[in-house]
């Protein structure tokens, strides 16, 4: 085994229905049922054409600014799954165009997350393929390698791990460790359950704000008078 230069056997993942049943939900949503901890950091931007996916995580590490490593994990990648990236947060040249994503898509693919670069913009807008990353610049990577696939990785200031469950849209990207993945979408469900009754209730005027006080309270703020 070479480390820096190695690509794993296909390990467990996240089952696809419960996949389904995360992409119905807002990734906020899930995120706050993890105690607000498993988000990636800001700044990752939707480039591609689907704006929601939820999927198991195929992670593959590249040196910043080489994507050869990147080809294989989309061509080792299953329909369905979310290729994670570390390019080690370098927005100084792509490592993810038009060319690759199209075959990543044309792969059924549900998205690629890169903590790094891309460029095509355009068009990556114009296809059925999540794409998030942290900048888009218009310089080409190289294919030189070395990386890793499917390993533990650090993406977005988390570590991600084969197989975890992605869910990102608009608003960025949750990680739910493969382990725990059931227990926080019926947790997650629950809370987007509360949310559109309190959504509901803020329509109708009818929203109970006495938590507010009772809070400040709690926490001794005092009201000077």
């Amino acid at each position: 085994m070479t480390i820096g230069s190695r690509i794993a056997e296909r390990q467990d993942r996240v089952a696809p229905a419960l996949a389904e049943r995360a992409a119905k939900l807002p990734a906020a949503n899930i995120g706050d049922v993890m105690n607000r901890m498993q988000a990636m950091r800001g700044g990752f931007q939707p480039y591609g054409g689907r704006r929601s996916v939820a999927g198991p995580a195929l992670t593959v590490r590249v040196r910043p600014g080489d994507n050869l490593m990147l080809h294989r994990a989309i061509d080792l990648a299953q329909p369905g799954d979310v290729v994670v990236c570390d390019g080690g947060g370098d927005l100084s040249i792509a490592v993810a165009g038009d060319l690759m994503c199209s075959h990543a898509a044309a792969r059924g693919i549900a998205a690629l997350v890169i903590d790094g670069a891309v460029r095509d913009i355009r068009e990556l807008a114009a296809m059925q393929l999540g794409v998030w990353a942290r900048g888009a610049t218009p310089a080409g990577p190289y294919k030189d390698g070395p990386g890793e696939i499917g390993h533990p990785l650090a993406c977005g200031g988390l570590v991600v791990s084969p197989g975890d469950l992605i869910v990102a849209d608009e608003d960025g990207v949750v990680v739910v460790p493969l382990a725990a993945a059931e227990t926080v979408i019926v947790a997650a469900e629950a809370h987007a359950a509360k949310e559109a009754a309190t959504t509901a209730a803020i329509r109708g005027a009818g929203w109970d704000r006495a938590w507010v006080e009772e809070t400040l309270a709690a926490k001794g703020c005092t009201v000077v008078r």
